[in-house]
């Protein structure tokens, strides 16, 4: 990109592409790294893509098809977690993330592989702009539903205060459904004041599969901050 169209480039735009190429260049030579879904990661993988091409050597396990899809288009080679069921690092975009470094995660509906792919990296870079830090974590929480407990889903989570809504899709009739063959349900809580504690209670529902709330990987996390300024680092 030239430094016209970077000039007129929209700030959110460039705070994501900063975070996202700042977080490319922490992936080291002969890496395998989980690819992660969203408009953030999408920098890191274009950057990625150019690295490539000047002889870093890499391997990648996409969360969705969509990764998927861009990172062949990007000519990023791509692996599994069959074949590497640990990765060095992983790199993803967040909802929210909190002063603890606990996400909200699954605008994108990958929510699950995500989660999987976050467990498995020992490192887990968060791409995010500005925006998304927030003191208290508040954006609704995606929960991946077997269509069969799609009903009693929804009564546990009113049950806990939540207002669920079924995601539906776009320029397609009828429910989202994920990589997986399942709905995505979205629930309001407000304010969350113990997220681990609802990740808990809403992981043990019988029916949900993952999710959107990841408090278990603190430790192990590294945020990249986009913002007008440039890129920052939060870590525990």
């Amino acid at each position: 990109m030239d430094e016209h169209s970077l000039h007129q480039e929209h700030p959110l735009t460039r705070m994501k592409r900063e975070a996202g190429y700042h977080a490319a260049g922490m992936v080291e030579d002969g890496m395998v790294i989980g690819l992660g879904t969203g408009s953030t990661t999408y920098y890191a993988m274009e950057r990625l893509s150019i690295l490539i091409d000047e002889g870093l050597r890499i391997q990648g396990v996409p969360t969705s098809f969509q990764t998927e899809m861009l990172a062949r288009q990007l000519r990023i080679p791509l692996t599994t977690l069959d074949t590497y069921p640990e990765l060095d690092l992983a790199i993803d975009g967040a909802d929210q993330v909190d002063p603890s470094l606990r996400l909200i995660k699954g605008r994108g509906a990958a929510l699950t592989r995500e989660k999987c792919v976050a467990a498995a990296a020992q490192s887990l870079v968060i791409v995010v702009d500005a925006s998304k830090c927030v003191d208290t974590l508040a954006a609704p929480v995606s929960l991946e539903v077997i269509p069969f407990a799609l009903q009693p889903v929804i009564l546990g989570v009113r049950a806990l205060g939540g207002i669920p809504e079924l995601r539906t899709g776009v320029r397609k009739d009828g429910p989202v459904i994920t990589d997986n063959g399942n709905f995505i349900l979205d629930c309001s809580f407000k304010s969350i004041g113990e997220p681990e504690r609802l990740e808990g209670i809403l992981t043990l529902m019988p029916g949900v599969l993952s999710c959107g709330l990841f408090c278990a990987f603190v430790e192990k996390s590294v945020v990249v901050v986009g913002g007008d300024d440039g890129c920052r680092e939060l870590r525990l």
